[in-house]
Order: C-alpha cells, then sequence, then structure tokens
C-alpha cells in the first residue's frame, strides 16, 4: 500500500461509469478546435480598439433581427441602454462594418443624422449628456454581412435544408449588427427577438421566453440576464430537433439542458448529449454552480467542424466527448471570467483544455488519465521553446499556440496543483471566479496567481517566472543509494531546455518501494545538486520520478549507485559537503566523531582526477577556484575504503 505525503482528494462520482472507448486518451477534435481559431483570430490584425467607444457604458441591447438561412443578408434593428462615462457626451459611437447599410436612428422618437466609415458608426446627438447620465438610441440596419475568420455570419446546408449561423471571436460581431466590442465593457444584459420562416427554430443566448407564430412566420424571444461581450452573443437558424432534459445542480437547483440537432442526427447524438449532464455535474462541484443557472446550457449544431462557447449555448460541429467538455468549460473560464489581454489567453484556453483532461481523470480511468497527461508533456516538450504568457499579441498563430496556450497552459494548471494540493488548488479556483471584481468581467494572469497565493498563503512569484513568463521546461538526473538506518540519500540535478530559466524550482514526487511496500516522497528541490537524506521503514530497491506526472519536464534519469560503495560505513550518513554548488571553496565535515582520512580526490565525472589531498582531517576545505564549471566527483579515501560524494561547481 503507497504511503503518500500529500493526500489528494478525489471527488465521488460513482454514479458516473466510463468505458475505455467513450473516452478517448487524446482529443482528437483538439487540433481542429486550434487551428481554425488560429486561422479565426486572423482579424485581430486589423483590429484596434475604437477608442471612440470608451466614453459610455452599455447596459442593455435588444436585437430585433429578421433571417432567412436560405440568405446571408440581415435586417433588424438594435435598441442600446448606456451610461455616458464622461460630462458633456455628444456623439455616440458604434463598431459597425462599412459595408452595411444604416436606415434610420432614432433617439427619443426622433431622427439623427449619422455617419459610417471606416467600420466606426458615428451619431452625434441633438443635446450633450452629462457623465453618469442613463440614456437610450435606436439603430436600423440591414445588409449582407462580409465573411470574416469562422464565419462570422454564415450560411449552408444540411441535408437540403438551409442553415444560418454566426461565430464572432473574437472581433468579428460588427460585421453583421452594431455594437462594442473591445475586451473591456460588457453588456449587462440582452434581449435576442428573431423573425424567421415558421419552418425554422432559432437558437441563441439564455432562455426561449416567446415563440409566436405570425402568418407564414415565427418569432422566437430569447432573454439573456448576465452579462456577456459582444463576441459571445450568437444565432443560429434551421429546421432544429430539439433534445432537453433538466439536471439537479449542486445547490439544489434545476438547470434546463436544451440542445438544438439537425433532425437528421438527432438520434444518433443523443447518448453523446446525454453525456453533457456528467460533465456538467462534475464541474459544478470542483468549480461552483454553474455560472448562468438561471438559465439554461445546450448546444446548437452548426456548418462548422470545431466548437464555439457562445454564452449558455455552444455551437458545435460535432458531439464526441472533448468538444463537449471543452465548450461547457468555457462557460467558467472564459464566458463568466474573460481574459482580460490576449496576452493572457490561457486564462480561457488552459483552464479549457485542463478541466477537459479531468472529465479522464474524475469520469474516466486512471489509464484514460495518465495516458492524456502523457500526451500533454509529449506535446509541450516536442520543442525546446516557448511561454504560456503571450509576448507578441500581433501574431496570431503564437496567440492560439496548441502547443504553449492550450496545453502547457493545462500543464501549468496541473503543477499548481500538485503544489498547492487539491483542497487549496480547487479552493482558490472558486475564489477567483467569484471574486466581485472578475466574476462575469474580466481578469488577467496577476488576478488568478493572487486568489493562489492568499489561499494556499504560498508566494508564486518565483512559480510564474519560471513557468508562465519563462520558457522551456526541466530534465532531472535523480541518483540514490539506501543507507543504513534505515536511510536514503538522493542526489538531484537538472538541466533546462531554455536559457530564459536556469533552475526550476518545484516540490519532486518520488515513488521508493522493494517488493513489500513503497512510499511517496515529496522532495523540496531548491537548487543543482541538492542532495537529500531522509529516513524510511524498509530497505528501498528501486525509486521511480514522478509516478503521477505532475511535473512538466523530459529525458528524466534515475540511477542507483552515485556512492561507488553499496555498504557504506556509520559515518558516512553524517558526511556533508557544502556549499553545494560551490564557487571557489568546497567544505567536508563530518557531524560527530570523524574517521581517519587517508586522502581526498576530486574527479570528473569520467573519472579524470583533477585535485588530491592527502594526510588530511575532517573538516577541511577544499580549493576549488580553478576547476571549471561541471559536476564532479569527490572521493574520501580510509583505510577500510572510500566514500563517494557528488557535488556541482558553478
Amino acid at each position: 500500500m503507497r504511503t503518500a505525503i500529500n493526500v489528494l482528494f478525489y471527488l465521488s462520482l460513482s454514479v458516473f461509469s466510463f468505458g475505455q472507448s467513450e473516452a478517448p486518451l487524446i482529443c482528437k477534435d483538439l487540433g481542429s478546435i486550434v487551428q481554425q481559431e488560429q486561422q479565426h483570430a486572423q482579424q485581430l490584425l486589423n483590429f484596434r480598439v475604437n477608442e471612440l467607444t470608451r466614453n459610455y457604458d452599455l447596459k442593455y441591447h435588444r436585437l430585433e433581427l429578421e433571417l432567412d438561412p436560405a440568405l446571408a443578408f440581415i435586417s433588424g434593428k438594435i435598441t442600446s441602454y448606456f451610461v455616458a462615462k464622461e460630462d458633456a457626451l455628444s456623439t455616440i459611437n458604434f463598431d459597425f462594418r462599412d459595408n452595411m447599410q444604416v436606415q434610420a436612428i432614432h433617439y427619443h422618437g426622433d431622427s439623427l443624422n449619422w455617419t459610417l466609415a471606416n467600420d466606426n458608426l458615428q451619431i452625434p446627438l441633438p443635446a450633450p449628456l452629462p457623465e453618469g447620465s442613463f440614456d437610450s438610441i435606436v439603430v436600423e440596419f440591414q445588409g449582407f454581412p462580409e465573411s470574416a475568420g469562422f464565419g462570422a455570419f454564415e450560411t449552408g446546408t444540411h441535408n437540403g435544408t438551409p442553415v444560418l449561423w454566426t461565430l464572432s471571436e473574437p472581433y468579428g460581431a460588427k460585421t453583421w449588427w452594431p455594437c462594442k466590442q473591445d475586451l473591456n465593457d460588457k453588456i449587462d444584459s440582452v434581449d435576442i427577438i428573431v423573425r424567421t420562416g415558421a419552418d425554422y427554430r432559432v437558437a441563441s443566448n439564455g432562455r426561449l421566453v416567446a415563440e409566436t407564430a405570425d402568418g407564414p412566420d415565427k418569432i422566437y424571444h430569447w432573454k439573456h440576464r448576465y452579462p456577456i461581450p459582444a463576441y459571445l452573443i450568437a444565432v443560429a437558424v434551421t429546421n432544429y430537433a430539439e433534445f432537453s432534459e433538466n439536471m439537479a445542480l449542486a445547490n439544489g437547483d434545476s438547470l434546463l439542458l436544451r440542445h438544438y440537432i439537425y433532425p437528421e442526427y438527432l438520434q444518433g447524438y443523443i447518448p453523446q448529449l446525454k453525456k453533457t449532464k456528467n460533465f456538467m455535474q462534475l464541474y459544478d462541484q470542483l468549480f461552483g454552480t454553474y455560472p448562468f443557472s438561471e438559465e439554461k446550457y445546450g448546444h446548437a449544431q452548426f456548418g462548422w467542424g470545431g466548437g464555439m462557447e457562445h454564452q449558455t449555448m455552444s455551437f458545435m460541429g460535432g458531439f464526441s466527448d472533448c468538444p463537449i467538455a471543452h465548450e461547457l468549460a468555457h462557460q467558467w473560464f472564459g464566458d463568466k471570467v474573460t481574459c482580460g489581454s490576449w496576452q493572457d489567453i490561457w486564462l480561457n484556453e488552459g483552464f479549457a483544455t485542463y478541466l477537459t483532461g479531468l472529465t479522464n481523470e474524475f469520469l474516466g480511468s486512471q489509464e484514460n488519465w495518465q495516458n492524456w497527461l502523457a500526451n500533454q508533456i509529449n506535446y509541450v516538450t516536442s520543442q525546446p521553446d516557448g511561454s504560456v504568457w503571450v509576448p507578441d499579441t500581433t501574431n496570431v498563430g503564437r496567440i492560439f499556440n496548441g502547443r504553449l496556450s492550450y496545453a502547457k497552459g493545462a500543464m501549468l494548471l496541473h503543477m499548481l496543483r500538485w503544489k498547492l494540493g487539491d483542497d487549496d488548488f480547487f479552493q482558490a479556483l472558486q475564489n477567483y471566479l467569484d471574486d466581485p471584481q472578475l466574476a462575469y468581467g474580466y481578469a488577467r494572469t496577476a488576478d488568478l496567481q493572487y486568489h493562489l497565493e492568499q489561499q494556499s498563503g504560498q508566494d508564486l512569484t518565483e512559480f510564474f517566472n519560471d513557468w508562465y513568463y519563462g520558457e522551456g521546461y526541466p530534465s532531472y538526473q535523480i541518483e540514490w543509494i539506501p543507507l543504513p538506518g534505515p536511510k536514503i540519500m538522493i542526489l538531484v540535478f537538472q538541466t533546462t531546455s531554455h536559457p530564459s530559466v536556469d533552475f526550476f524550482e518545484m516540490p519532486l514526487p518520488l515513488l521508493v518501494r522493494n517488493q513489500d511496500k513503497d512510499s511517496l516522497i515529496v522532495l523540496d528541490h531548491q537548487f543543482n545538486g541538492q542532495e537529500f537524506i531522509l529516513d524510511l521503514d524498509f530497505i528501498p530497491t528501486a525509486v521511480q520520478f514522478d509516478p503521477d506526472q505532475w511535473i512538466l519536464s523530459v529525458n528524466n534519469t534515475v540511477e542507483e549507485g552515485f556512492i561507488e560503495n553499496t555498504t557504506e560505513p556509520a559515518w558516512a550518513a553524517a558526511l556533508r559537503l557544502w556549499p553545494n554548488p560551490a564557487s571557489d571553496r568546497l567544505t567536508l565535515q563530518v557531524n560527530g566523531p570523524a574517521p581517519a582520512i587517508t586522502g581526498i580526490e576530486i574527479a570528473g565525472t569520467d573519472g579524470k582526477v583533477f585535485l588530491r589531498q592527502n594526510n588530511t582531517t575532517l573538516p577541511t576545505t577544499v580549493d576549488i577556484s580553478q576547476l571549471p564549471p561541471a559536476t564532479y566527483l569527490c572521493t574520501i579515501l580510509v583505510k577500510s575504503g572510500k566514500v563517494v560524494r557528488r557535488f556541482v561547481k558553478r
């Protein structure tokens, strides 16, 4: 039976059972998701925050739209309520693609003039507004939206039936409606009212509060009463079939799961759709109540191969485990709390990737979980460089880099979980999500670090410097030998894959065992060449580094016998070489009675002797100032044999 220093928390979810065929070892859809997000993010290159929209705070939108899925055309009107953020506010500006047509502007029943140029709709007000005043304006518009990115406004067919959908991330909303699409002003609430043919259904955000027949048409009214950025507002229209079910949340509330699927696929997808409840219950227990619990969660099938986390209703091209789990995870990380800069995209994508992995751990098998971790580690370490932090937000491929923003971001979270322990890690994430300054708003990495530190009491500055800002990862060389007592002596060396980090401080797990028992020990690894002597209650015969894959590392080695003789004299357990690593001087001493020393030799790991000192006593100091930086073997010669220790010269 393994003993462990850290007791891990495991959520009891015995009601879920996944066969291996149902829980893939790696998400085959993730590569497609990342690739499509990279392509779509080309819009970032052409977007700059519209400074003209910063002088008011959006409170509410009512979108009244007319849509025919057979036509890539839209007409409608947008009623916007706002609060002036400056005194004498004289104009209102919206982001709106200038190929579209504005038909009328209404303000308190009067018509206003406007200009639409350079993707900016500017509306002079009849009189300046004082700071803090609450007001509204109506824009009537129509046009054929230009295709952008994934397809901000697209039409297609399925089984011969027209389908229309929107996907605005990150800056495609302005191609089909006048909006404000920066990353600093969420809309407090929206109503989305769509008129379409009676043969069709409309999927959108929030709750469906009305479905009204009107001659040959139907009018669908969706109401969403949570803050939302413009890029997460979405509609899809076709002859959807519906599959719905209710589920109980951890707080006792009942949540509606509402799925809109192409009718020709519905029966085949129902078994997968039912898994949404399993993933929802897992996230609900680990990260707090589903953020939009007063409304619904669901999916709408659409004509694109990936998925998009539209608030309360993800649009999906397919329904395997990974995209279901990934887009649902975004409802907490990406929708409730949204990254406040593209430098911090991992706060969306690293989290969604890691939560997808957690479904393997908690709902699958240990083999699924370990294989998922191995795949992330292999992917990240396939190249020696790269940080989770995005240094260049003009490089679209870098922002949505699957190896760094997704997989390394996920492993950064996994290592934080190991470093803090499950209780503090999961509680800190709930605190982060519930922070009144962040919930239903925007966050930066420093905000997450603050909550992790407040909950755990640990200073994580060094960790984030190494793992978030720094590039690469470590490789460990571990040497060990059993000692009388019984004890074990362990020497740990580390090399790094990139010069931006010279050393990664991490608690290192080692499984020490023999044929009868084992023990998981954790080493507080603070410097290269660090030596540990630990008490055991059995004589070890084998040591395994990081058996549960907590550390992002590769090419690790574990060897027995860095001390040449395997049966050391008793005094050797008290022998110390310090400092280690050393610069100019190396001191040898024994805490207790010292043996008679016939000589000391310092050699390279290849056996070449560099220094020899005869007829000495302990303690003694050896001048190593002329040695080049490297790893060396220090041999202490006694009449009965010798004892070997390894040290590092800086």
